[in-house]
């Protein structure tokens, strides 16, 4: 049995057998056991835990020797180790992340600049068009399709003098513009089946009789519509053999060819689509014109043509004009010298468009057309500022 006097022993040589760890807790005993001189009762509590320490560095002791074999709390610290090595790798994960999208971001920026340089038609690429309005940001530079690389041009030639010097290309509904000399490429046309009236008919003889290739040939006036009022009016199928015989063997020699116009604009239907599948010869830029009045407007028909047939644009003819209910030509000089401003901006600025043209054709009113009394309106002029900012 133990008695008082071999406690006293085993406590006196005990801190001598224990690892540091462990003879920390023989030192903390004995000083509860110096303290249970003054409390008898405290002796009493403290015999039991020798038993109890000795049970307790018994586990301690075969848990680390445990650990050491890789045991269970081997795995525990190696899966707390593998949580932090987890969080650690998302961390440099998101920081990678994060890099990769600053370095996006500032490659979408140059590429944002590339594009604005590209606008100025300096070097066509090989890229498909774009399949929305997004297009512009993405879509072709067609620079070997704007003449004397400048976009802007002129309808009729009455103008011609006054912006000669800031136009590539001009045109005046004939096969072979003629009454000006100069840098401005003077574009031939196809106009009409030669039933309109009088003038078609003297218009696609001369084309008829052409023995030459010109440089672009613009296609046929507004067929969708009644002839009259400056409309050719004809059906598909005239127009599809007017151009299988006359335009495409033109375009297979190198003239560049441009497609016929439609004047429903973005609600044309039921005339170009089918004309394009039967023709012999695809065209190379499609002809628009825009008769609005606003930048959603101009929008509105650039986006149905480029979505539709995927090709760069010239737009032979742009007006001021209200056509939310029928045909009326803007009257208001300020309007008109807005939408003149507004228009030029996006066409120079949008990559899918290789040329416009200020139109002058008839039905326009008394303030829009460019040439009065034999100078420039206040109309004509704000064209002239206005390209003047890019040529």
């Amino acid at each position: 049995m133990l008695n008082f006097a071999n406690l006293l022993a085993l406590l006196l040589v005990l801190p001598s057998l224990l690892s540091p760890v462990e003879a920390r807790h023989g030192d903390r005993l004995s000083r509860r056991h110096s303290h249970s001189h003054h409390h008898q009762h405290g002796l009493i509590r403290a015999v039991p835990n020798v038993s109890s320490l000795e049970e307790r560095l018994a586990k301690r002791n075969a848990k680390r020797s445990l650990a050491r074999r890789g045991g269970p709390v081997a795995q525990s610290i190696c899966r707390t180790r593998g949580v932090s090595y987890s969080a650690s790798a998302t961390s440099s994960t998101a920081s990678s992340t994060a890099a990769a999208s600053t370095t996006t971001s500032a490659w979408a920026a140059a590429s944002s600049s590339t594009v604005a340089n590209q606008q100025n038609y300096a070097q066509p690429t090989s890229a498909a068009p774009a399949a929305s309005s997004a297009a512009p940001a993405s879509a072709n530079s067609y620079a070997s399709f704007t003449p004397n690389g400048k976009k802007a041009g002129l309808s009729a030639g009455d103008a011609y003098n006054a912006v000669q010097a800031h136009i590539g290309w001009w045109y005046d509904w004939t096969p072979n513009p003629s009454g000006h000399s100069g840098t401005p490429v003077g574009v031939s046309m196809i106009w009409g089946a030669g039933t309109a009236d009088g003038t078609d008919a003297a218009r696609l003889a001369e084309f008829e009789a052409m023995n030459w290739n010109p440089s672009y040939i613009i296609g046929f006036e507004e067929p969708d519509c009644a002839a009259g009022s400056g409309s050719a009016g004809m059906d598909v199928a005239t127009g599809v053999a007017l151009w299988n015989q006359y335009v495409a063997p033109k375009g297979q020699a190198g003239s560049v060819l441009i497609s016929p116009s439609m004047c429903k604009q973005a609600a044309e239907s039921g005339w170009l689509g089918p004309f394009r599948s039967q023709i012999s010869r695809d065209w190379d830029i499609t002809n628009v014109h825009i008769n609005k009045n606003s930048a959603a407007g101009i929008s509105l028909d650039l986006d149905h043509y480029w979505n539709t047939y995927g090709k760069p644009m010239w737009i032979t003819e742009f007006a001021c004009v209200d056509d939310s209910t029928g045909f009326v030509p803007c009257t208001d000089q300020n309007e008109i010298n807005s939408f003149i401003w507004t228009a030029v901006q996006m066409f120079e600025s949008d990559s899918r468009v290789a040329g416009y043209a200020y139109s002058n054709g008839a039905g326009l009113g008394d303030v829009w057309p460019m040439w009065s009394n034999g100078a420039l309106s206040e109309s004509g002029q704000q064209y002239l500022n206005a390209i003047s900012q890019y040529s």
